[in-house]
């Protein structure tokens, strides 16, 4: 007796593999509200809980949304109290989050004081800090008698009336290639001292006065200096000059003195 022929079962589809995610470099603009932080930079100290820092939060936020180890560098290392519009920050992470949804996704983790303004890719040996090419501060001076009740963590308040045309004087004197250690606090940490500033200026902003200075780069404090010792031309109590001096000797002691880091601004980081 012959056997009935069997069916063959029908053929169950393979699975099709999923691609892995390619490694990526991306690179996000950052603004942030200084005033809680302790700065840029993580800090943690042995044996104590690890200070609130812009880099450690947006790095636990972008962890969390890319759910893999990655370390988030920026470009500018802001000391306590100082704020951002334009921070530059890298990340290599491998995602199959769309990048237009990327921002939105990091900053859904985020404080309400520090937000991701655009993610994108980084264009191929991208590197926040050795490709730094030029940075903008800018430091704000309200002026007035009355306290700058709702603006007082972002501004200086200056209760001396301050001569502008005096102040860029002096600001103009600070524009090309110097050895600006006399602008800098003694605990720069870097091995030259000779900077590049692209632009120097005193603006009259409404009720306030604003020091915008552009440069290939800064040292420590150094805005913040460069500051001080234009305010102390605008109230009289140095002449333009002392710029001239000051890069001469490379005295820290013949310059003005270090400003609150409540006014200053990093405005943006440039790579070309």
């Amino acid at each position: 007796m012959s056997e009935a022929p069997t069916t063959p079962s029908p053929a169950v589809p393979e699975e099709p593999l999923r691609s892995v995610p390619e490694l990526r470099r991306y690179k996000l603009t950052i603004a942030y509200d200084g005033t809680l932080f302790h700065g840029w930079q993580k800090q943690e100290p042995a044996g104590v809980e690890p200070l609130r820092t812009v880099q450690g939060v947006v790095e636990q936020a972008v962890l969390r949304t890319m759910q893999q180890q990655l370390n988030v560098v920026g470009a500018s290392r802001t000391d306590a109290g100082v704020h951002a519009l334009g921070q530059t920050a890298q990340f290599d992470a491998a995602t199959r989050i769309p990048l237009e949804r990327m921002a939105d996704a990091i900053n859904s983790r985020l404080p309400e004081d520090v937000e991701v303004r655009r993610a994108e890719f980084a264009p191929p040996g991208f590197d926040a800090i050795s490709g730094a090419r030029s940075k903008q501060y800018r430091y704000r001076l309200f002026m007035s008698k009355l306290r700058p009740l709702d603006r007082r963590h972002y501004v200086y308040h200056c209760w001396t009336p301050l001569d502008v045309g005096r102040m860029n004087d002096a600001a103009r004197r600070m524009i090309g290639e110097h050895d600006f250690l006399g602008f800098a606090a003694a605990s720069h940490d870097r091995i030259t001292t000779v900077r590049t500033i692209h632009d120097c200026r005193v603006e009259a902003v409404g009720d306030e006065v604003q020091v915008v200075v552009s440069g290939s780069g800064f040292l420590y404090n150094m805005v913040r200096i460069i500051t001080g010792t234009l305010v102390e031309v605008g109230r009289g109590r140095f002449g333009p000059e002392v710029v001239d001096l000051v890069l001469r000797t490379r005295e820290r002691r013949e310059a003005g003195p270090t400003m609150p880091p409540t006014g200053l601004w990093l405005e943006w980081v440039k790579y070309e």
